[in-house]
């Protein structure tokens, strides 16, 4: 018997991996956008009933509060309490300065935390009470409301209450005291304004009258009025005396000159020739000899007249050399006490050039201590007139009674609540909508099944070769293939039949050249729908003319005999087990013909054929890892076209990776709505570690919802 289904294996045939799906076959990815809001319209759809039950719920609270609670109203006021042009807001400036932003002028948060004070609110809340005893403080300021409108300088005040007269009253009495409490505090800000510049001025004044003795014993000390005239004073007295040791060094070269012009004989000579006595003495002696040389012509040299010439001559003689050398001394005497006193002139003049260049260093020091002095009296006598100002204008607005806030929008009694019962419904509803749709989001969330066909295409990185929709008679179409028309007929099936059709259709692109002949079909879990895949697929290739084999490998949980209503007394358990044949254990299913011509149908037979299970064995996987079992998958596919085997689920036994070895690959069954992913990712890391190739995945849908990408 076991060399009657001994046939070899074809190359193709050995544990080849068939290459993936050609890419028309593939679904394009959208975008991560669509992806995103295609996934939220889907998590809520699937989530319509807690949604509605949840907005219900809600609604209904809100009507059960709404038909409970008195009607609310609610009123207010607006304060300015900052001017609003920038001349007004000088005008209430009393020193004059800058205006700076509003969080420079008034802290908002700050003036409203006191609006809002015990010590504000207290006095208002006695005043209301004699109206409305009723009236708490607590009660008082918890329905008050204080608050600053984005980007304005006004604060809205707002009070809610049952009773429209009520809030009207108490609006009334929060703008009088609001306004007293402005009064108030602007005269209280004026009084310690004035007492702050009366100090100021007081300590201001005497710093003016210390500055002001400072500058005069400065002035005193330095004897000088301004630097400036210090500055020119000093600067003529250099200039003159530098003009002076000019002077007095050129007479000095004159002086020293003309002394060594006296110690020479040119200079003598000259000194001589310039002095009247001793020309004169020289005249008289040139007279003499004149008249000697003359006499002489007419007298002997021993003649009274010519002794008496040569007497006068004589005594003469004398004469000249005494004048000549009291000229000559007088001169150099003169000469000498000329140049005795310029040197003494010029020692002085350096003595007084050194003073003066003294004070030329010394005027910067003197001028910068003068200018800061000066400056510093400036200053502070500018402060004190504008501080003196100030107190004048601050007086002045004392005795002013302006109220610095305005009124701008006076209370008003309301006339419509607040809180109608159809709005509170509405938010109610609207409320509950949300909430619904977050516990939805939520719940989806936490739900790890998978939902989209791209959640299997992000697990798997695998062609999605069939997406099978939902069908409510599945089990009555299971049951009629029994007796199926004719495979023309089934071709002009429903959308489920036509899904299975287009399954068999991909799985023959996958290779054209070496098309899948075996293949095994297995999901993670049980209830993914594997069982439901391998009897249609079949049913689908056998319509379309291939000699099918369907063999039911779930050893322990068999499903396809009972479904289809065939015996199951021997299967593929006594195959292996023992030496039968295997066309007798191969049950091919008939169906029911109409004869062209004829009125009734008759039985033939179709090319789907079952093999069942069997008796359920002691160890399946043994079973199923045997050498006769690979024997028995090599006949079934040497006399089929397409071998199909029902594994079980790969999680939960070892039996589907080894059938896949000895066939041309597995194909995936994911359970839309029941298969976890978590699941997912496990088997198909269990089917890489063993190396098993993977035809494709498959999607089942659980329920009527549509399943889109």
């Amino acid at each position: 018997m076991e060399n009657q289904i001994k046939t070899p294996l074809s190359p193709s045939e050995k544990n080849g991996k068939v290459p993936h799906a050609p890419e028309y076959l593939l679904v394009p990815d959208s975008t991560q956008a669509d992806e995103d809001s295609g996934k939220l319209l889907e998590a809520l759809r699937r989530k319509i009933p807690l949604i509605a039950g949840v907005t219900a719920a809600t609604t209904a609270a809100a009507w059960a509060i709404s038909w409970n609670q008195r009607p609310t109203y609610e009123s207010g006021f607006q304060l300015l309490i900052e001017p609003v042009s920038l001349q007004n807001q000088q005008d209430r400036d009393p020193l004059g300065s800058a205006p700076s932003s509003n969080q420079d002028n008034v802290s908002y948060e700050t003036q409203i935390a006191v609006l809002k004070s015990a010590k504000l609110l207290q006095p208002i809340a006695e005043q209301i009470a004699q109206r409305y005893p009723e009236i708490a403080r607590e009660n008082f300021a918890e329905k008050l409301t204080i608050e600053r409108p984005a980007d304005t300088k006004l604060i809205q005040v707002s009070y809610r209450d049952s009773d429209p007269d009520r809030i009207k009253f108490v609006l009334d009495k929060l703008a009088e005291g609001y306004l007293r409490y402005s009064q108030k505090e602007r005269e209280s800000n004026l009084s310690y304004g004035i007492a702050f510049v009366d100090r100021q001025i007081g300590e201001t004044r005497k710093r003016v009258d210390n500055l002001q003795r400072q500058l005069q014993a400065f002035r005193q000390q330095n004897n000088f009025i301004a630097p400036e005239s210090l500055a020119g004073q000093v600067t003529g007295q250099v200039q003159s005396i530098a003009q002076q040791k000019f002077q007095t060094d050129r007479e000095i070269a004159e002086m020293r000159r003309q002394y060594g012009n006296l110690q020479g004989s040119d200079g003598a000579r000259a000194a001589l020739a310039a002095d009247g006595a001793y020309q004169g003495v020289l005249n008289k002696l040139r007279d003499l000899e004149a008249k000697i040389a003359t006499e002489s012509t007419r007298f002997q040299g021993d003649t009274v007249e010519m002794r008496a010439l040569q007497q006068q001559r004589a005594s003469l003689v004398p004469v000249l050399r005494q004048e000549a050398q009291r000229v000559l001394g007088n001169q150099l005497s003169k000469v000498g006490s000329d140049l005795s006193v310029l040197e003494t002139r010029r020692q002085v003049l350096d003595r007084a050039d050194a003073y003066w260049n003294g004070e030329v260093q010394r005027l910067p020091v003197l001028t910068r201590i003068f200018t800061d002095l000066d400056r510093e009296r400036t200053v502070a006598t500018e402060s004190l007139t504008r501080l003196l100002g100030t107190r004048e204008n601050l007086q002045v607005q004392a005795a002013q009674k302006d109220i610095p806030w305005q009124l701008i929008t006076p209370p008003s009694r309301p006339s419509q609540a607040t809180d109608s019962p159809q709005r509170n419904i509405i938010l109610g509803a609207l409320a509950g909508l949300l909430l619904g749709s977050g516990a939805a989001l939520l719940s989806d969330r936490l739900d790890r099944r998978v939902r989209r066909i791209s959640d299997i295409k992000r697990l798997s990185k695998l062609p999605v070769l069939g997406v099978i929709p939902y069908e409510v008679k599945t089990p009555e179409v299971l049951k009629d293939l029994q007796i199926a028309q004719a495979s023309t007929e089934l071709a002009e099936g429903n959308a489920f039949t036509e899904a299975f059709r287009s399954l068999y259709t991909n799985l023959r692109l996958l290779n054209t050249d070496h098309p899948v002949r075996s293949l095994v079909v297995s999901s993670a879990t049980p209830g993914d729908g594997k069982t439901t895949v391998a009897l249609h697929l079949a049913q689908a290739a056998a319509a379309m003319g291939q000699r099918v084999l369907l063999v039911d490998a779930d050893l322990r949980h068999p499903e396809i005999a009972e479904r289809l209503e065939i015996t199951n007394s021997k299967g593929l358990t006594e195959l292996v087990a023992q030496s039968l044949n295997p066309q007798d254990v191969i049950q091919r299913l008939e169906a029911l013909v109409t004869v062209s011509g004829g009125d009734e149908p008759m039985l033939g037979r179709t090319n789907f054929s079952i093999l069942t299970s069997g008796k359920m064995p002691l160890d399946p996987t043994r079973l199923l890892s045997s050498q006769k079992m690979q024997r028995l998958n090599d006949y079934f596919k040497a006399m089929y076209d397409l071998v199909i085997f029902d594994a079980p689920p790969l999680l939960s036994y070892a039996d589907s990776s080894l059938l896949a070895t000895c066939t041309n690959g597995m194909l995936v069954v994911a359970g839309m709505g029941k298969t976890d992913q978590a699941d997912l990712r496990q088997m198909l890391d269990t089917l890489q570690t063993a190396r098993v190739p993977v035809l494709g995945i498959v999607a089942t849908c659980s329920n009527a919802a549509a399943v889109e990408d």
